[in-house]
């Protein structure tokens, strides 16, 4: 953004809920100097001055500034976004093996149920291993935190 007449490069975060109908609603944006924690706490807490209640799970980029503000405002559970996770491990995979690696975790998401997901998980993970070892460490982050209750 222009900022005293010179261009700096700000944080933009937009918190998008879904309404008890299923429908997408936009709760709130603003900009910041980063996205760092603090900017994430007092975004949460103005959604929650406003009348933000009953928040269950928060999926998001990777970024500790976002989980440490989930777990301190909102009390809820926290899960990484699919496309993120997609992005990074892409990332790691170098442009031959992008293919492979995206069937492979494809059928980790493909799973019924949550134990056959994670089994699922840890031989994809085990598979790669070899050959692509940053991205089996990646895959063994945990995608979800529970709120502290």
């Amino acid at each position: 953004m222009r900022q005293n007449g010179r261009i700096v490069s700000v944080a933009v975060i937009v918190a998008v809920g879904v309404n008890t109908d299923g429908r997408r609603e936009v709760l709130g944006m603003d900009i910041g100097p980063s996205e760092a924690e603090p900017f994430r706490v007092e975004f949460l807490r103005k959604l929650a001055r406003r009348g933000l209640r009953g928040v269950k799970l928060v999926i998001s980029d990777a970024r500790e500034g976002i989980r440490a503000a989930v777990s301190k405002i909102l009390n809820a559970t926290w899960q990484r976004c699919r496309v993120h996770f997609m992005r990074n491990a892409l990332a790691h995979a170098g442009r031959n093996g992008r293919r492979v690696v995206s069937a492979f975790v494809a059928t980790a998401f493909a799973q019924d149920d949550a134990t056959s997901t994670k089994q699922q998980w840890r031989r994809v993970a085990d598979q790669i291993r070899p050959k692509v070892p940053k991205l089996a460490t990646l895959m063994a982050t945990p995608r979800r935190t529970s709120s502290p209750t």
